[in-house]
């Protein structure tokens, strides 16, 4: 028997002994010892939110139990026959899991920790950390141009961390809650601003010499949005990272997008090449293998400022 933490009901939330998963002869068991929290969707799953996935249909009524959890790390403590690159006792960062004590992957969804200054606590990171990733790819940010990140909860505070280690300058930082904008300045944020502040725009703009370059909308809020084209640059690209649950808000298109010649990118994290990577567009296994190839002093700050709220350890 294995634990998993499951939503039984709306807004409850049980840690249940379940049926151990059996093994394919390309899966690897995996003991797991941290899973990461993504706020967003978990909290939309809880509460009973009907669109929690990007296939699921909104007028659909919730239904429960449901269960959580994509990006984790750990063991592996058994090997399918086929299984090829990974051994019992590999330390791996996984894809696509649940917060359980022992995850069923295939191989390709368990990525091998090389570099043994990783720690599996950060490795936990690996894949959410892919999502922000992606969206700074779609962007094509150069070195030198600036960079706006829209929200800073777990997703946000990474592509802050990720945007300097871009080149991106100056980095700016957006979110109403001050201790999360004092969090981004110490993830490589050159300014943070809050959204409400009346002069916001015109802060943005001063600090960007008239318009931020690339954005990474993660609120998935239309008022955010509608805050981050004001503050764009002509022609500048905004990857709309935050899953929007709600439709009902407007843009004025028009002015707001169809004049400055502005970019919206989808950059839902599925929205990627399954098999081979190749500029802009990587596949979430290459995208795991970058993250943890990045320098130590990044990963460490971002789990630093993550860790004590976004990642459990498993029981």
């Amino acid at each position: 028997m294995d634990k998993q933490i499951v939503f039984t009901e709306k807004n409850k939330a049980e840690l249940l002994e379940v049926e151990s998963q059996s093994l394919g002869a390309e899966q690897v068991r995996v003991k797991t010892l941290f899973s990461t929290i993504s706020n967003g969707t978990e909290k939309a799953g809880i509460v009973g939110n009907p669109s929690v996935g990007i296939d699921s249909n909104p007028s659909d009524k919730a239904t429960f139990p449901r269960i959580f959890g994509y990006s984790t790390s750990g063991i592996v403590v058994e090997k399918g026959g086929a299984v090829k690159n990974l051994e019992i006792g590999d330390k791996v960062a996984m894809y696509w899991t649940t917060h359980r004590s022992y995850n069923v992957v295939n191989e390709k969804n368990a990525v091998k920790i090389e570099d043994n200054n990783v720690s599996l606590e950060e490795a936990a990171l690996a894949h959410i950390a892919a999502f922000p990733l992606a969206a700074l790819r779609k962007t094509r940010l150069e070195i030198g141009e600036s960079a706006m990140v829209m929200g800073l909860g777990t997703l946000g505070i990474l592509a802050v961390g990720l945007a300097h280690l871009a080149g991106a300058t100056p980095v700016i930082a957006v979110d109403p809650v001050k201790e999360r904008r004092e969090k981004a300045l110490k993830s490589g944020a050159d300014y943070a601003f809050d959204p409400f502040d009346a002069e916001f725009d015109k802060k943005v703009k001063k600090v960007t010499g008239g318009g931020v370059n690339a954005v990474v909308e993660v609120t998935g809020q239309g008022a955010g949005l509608n805050e981050a084209l004001d503050c764009t640059a002509k022609f500048g690209r905004i990857a709309l990272l935050g899953c929007t649950r709600e439709s009902d808000f407007t843009i004025d298109y028009y002015r707001k997008v169809h004049g400055p010649g502005i970019t919206l990118i989808g950059a839902h994290t599925s929205a990627r090449p399954e098999n081979e990577s190749h500029p802009g567009f990587f596949t979430t296994t290459d995208d795991i293998k970058t993250v943890l190839k990045l320098p130590k002093r990044v990963l460490n700050t971002i789990s630093f400022s993550l860790k004590t709220s976004q990642i459990s350890h498993c029981i």
